[in-house]
């Protein structure tokens, strides 16, 4: 990986073994990864895995909650404001972050052994899958052909990310 300082005069920084993210949808995109992957394991453990269950569910919810912030603060209103036409892909994803944020504060209030809880976790998975999906094809690309700063985004967006707490449950 080069070290050469971009025109920012920063250097280019390495997080132990994750990958440097360059721009804003390097960083959503390996965000949207990481979600996927949690869900896998999640669906992977047994029904009597409560224990594990309920440590993966606290990650995922975290991990969603920043995801979703540094996207409606910062990622969404300069994809918005880089060209009106983005406004109706952009308000559907804001309302798909609204159910997915009231299905995670109901797991939040949970424990992992009560009753529909993995139901729950299965209609947060299938909900993330399908914003996933419609955010890289429809978003993604009108972020791409924007003249937006998408490298300057990113660095927004992670300083944020680790700024964002989970709300108390």
């Amino acid at each position: 990986m080069s070290t050469t300082s971009h025109s920012t005069g920063k250097s280019t920084r390495q997080h132990g073994s994750a990958v440097d993210q360059d721009d804003a949808l390097s960083l959503l995109k390996a965000d949207h990864d990481k979600a996927k992957a949690l869900f896998d394991q999640y669906e992977e453990l047994g029904e009597r895995a409560h224990a594990g269950k309920q440590k993966l569910a606290l990650q995922i919810c975290t991990e969603l909650i920043k995801h979703a912030t540094i996207e409606e603060d910062i990622f969404y209103p300069a994809v918005r404001n880089a060209d009106p036409d983005n406004q109706d892909s952009i308000d559907e994803a804001i309302v798909e972050h609204s159910a997915a944020k009231d299905l995670i504060t109901q797991l939040l209030a949970m424990d992992s052994g009560e009753e529909l809880f993995d139901a729950k976790m299965k209609v947060l998975s299938e909900q993330i899958h399908h914003h996933i999906e419609e955010e890289e094809s429809e978003i993604f690309p009108k972020a791409r052909k924007s003249d937006l700063d998408l490298e300057d985004l990113g660095q927004q967006m992670a300083q944020r990310k680790k700024e964002v707490l989970l709300p108390p449950h």
